[in-house]
């Protein structure tokens, strides 16, 4: 049976435990925020009316891609495609192919960024198995202007940073939006985990801040993962009505 991931990828241990998950759209959360197309996301309602909603629906799709069987990953990402030529047709335009990219370099970079704050430094080659498992999802979809190596990669990444983010009416108001959703002690957690993991770029952008608790906070959460006793603690801190699906998350 041929998977579009191999079973022994580290890219499947990354997305395999919930809180590394959690952490890469957490660091996706602030980008997404900056990022020049995010009117796109506005157009259909569904980002600012339901963050959250909108989290566990993308986290889903990357799931159904990274864990499933190669013709079943593909059919995945064929409607990815779809649905976003939906949005395009209703909204008479079409999506820039650099904010396509954005995402998949955010989703590269978060995912390498998440694991190497809980876990380890990762290798070269794990580096380069993440790169390539979603330059072949952007490769699917037909994009263009993809860089073809981890190393090409990594100026592309530098280059977005600096030429795809600006801080805007609507980063305000998704911030407000994850603030109402989240409540006020979830959303202070949201910011300091974002401060550990975004680039310098988008924590200036941000305005996010020092450090300050959460560095000796997150060594406490790395000590109870080493006995896996974090799930309680994981659980309290995050809203009643999606323990279920945060707890389906980890496979590890």
């Amino acid at each position: 049976m041929k998977y579009f991931v191999k079973q022994d990828s580290i890219v499947r241990q990354i997305w395999g435990r919930a809180d590394t998950t959690l952490f890469i759209f957490a660091g996706s959360a602030a980008e997404f925020a900056l990022n020049k197309a995010v009117d796109w996301l506005y157009f259909t309602g569904r980002l600012p009316a339901d963050p959250l909603g909108r989290l566990f629906s993308t986290v889903t799709y990357a799931r159904e891609i990274i864990f499933a069987e190669e013709e079943a990953a593909l059919k995945s990402i064929d409607k990815i495609t779809v649905i976003h030529k939906g949005v395009e047709q209703n909204r008479g335009a079409r999506i820039p192919d650099w904010a396509y990219r954005d995402v998949l370099f955010m989703l590269i970079d978060y995912s390498i960024r998440s694991f190497e704050l809980l876990d380890r430094p990762l290798t070269y080659a794990e580096k380069v198995e993440v790169f390539d498992v979603f330059y072949r999802v952007g490769i699917r979809m037909r994009l263009t202007g993809l860089p073809h190596t981890f190393t090409g990669w990594l100026p592309a990444r530098r280059e977005h940073l600096q030429q795809d983010l600006v801080n805007s009416t609507y980063t305000y108001h998704l911030y407000q939006q994850y603030k109402k959703h989240l409540g006020p002690l979830r959303y202070l957690l949201l910011i300091k985990v974002q401060l550990l993991l975004v680039p310098e770029t988008v924590s200036n952008l941000l305005a996010l801040g020092k450090p300050g608790w959460i560095n000796p906070a997150l060594k406490f959460y790395k000590l109870l993962r080493r006995f896996k006793a974090e799930g309680f603690l994981r659980n309290a801190l995050l809203p009643a009505d999606y323990k279920v699906q945060i707890k389906q998350l980890d496979k590890y």
